[in-house]
């Protein structure tokens, strides 16, 4: 034990302190507010009380308002990505079926990935992620549709020769992260990103879809999210 009292295990603890301390000055801001507004004597309907749009996040798990740049858990069996407060991303990560989503962000630059190969993933579009998945015990390819994420087993084969061929996906975290690919750029993008991340790209494509090829909203949209992934990312 050291000097503050913190035995092995101490940090973990502490983290699940702070965390729930957050949580207890949330709800009881959460209370303030709402009785504020049931009361009628300090906000009224022309002068709405501050955060009383509607539009605010709030955390799958618990219901309590979340800022906007909040964490996310996976749910493994669901493949469902989970908006999460402080407090229940310290308490329910890695309980059951819960994952936190992975931090790494690599650029890959001269990725290979030969046309015969990627044929051979059977993929319709030059757009998809990929990701090891425990439920399946298999490779998975997820490609963005009108209709959201489309899933697709990949071959061992395939994806045996994809990492020969590119040794940095040996270390690809199994559920928690994947490989996001964009062949119909120019040139073709590559990058290792959390798969909330991931499924963020299919859920961008959904929302800006239009009529039967999905219209230019939609290549805006992959545009700008690669664009973003490019500034944040390190090179590997």
């Amino acid at each position: 034990m050291n000097g503050n009292g913190a035995g092995p295990g101490g940090s973990g603890r502490q983290l699940l302190a702070d965390a729930l301390e957050a949580r207890r000055r949330v709800e009881l801001v959460s209370g303030l507010r709402g009785r504020a507004r049931a009361g009628g004597g300090t906000a009224s309907a022309a002068a709405p009380a501050a955060g009383a749009t509607g539009t605010a996040e709030v955390c799958d798990l618990c219901g309590l308002e979340i800022p906007s740049d909040h964490r996310h858990l996976l749910h493994l069996g669901e493949r469902r990505i989970v908006c999460s407060c402080e407090a229940c991303w310290a308490m329910r990560s890695g309980e059951g079926d819960y994952r936190p989503t992975g931090s790494r962000l690599i650029w890959l630059t001269g990725l290979e990935l030969p046309e015969d190969l990627w044929a051979s993933f059977q993929i319709p579009i030059g757009l998809a992620f990929f990701m090891h998945s425990t439920i399946t015990g298999c490779v998975v390819a997820m490609y963005p549709s009108p209709g959201g994420a489309t899933e697709s087993e990949l071959h061992f084969d395939s994806w045996n020769r994809m990492c020969t061929l590119n040794p940095v996906l040996r270390g690809l975290e199994t559920d928690i992260e994947g490989l996001v690919v964009n062949r119909i750029s120019d040139p073709p993008a590559y990058a290792i990103a959390p798969i909330d991340r991931c499924y963020a790209l299919t859920g961008a494509i959904k929302a800006n879809w239009e009529g039967i090829s999905g219209g230019p909203r939609v290549e805006r949209a992959v545009a700008e999210f690669f664009e973003q992934l490019r500034a944040e990312a390190v090179a590997a």
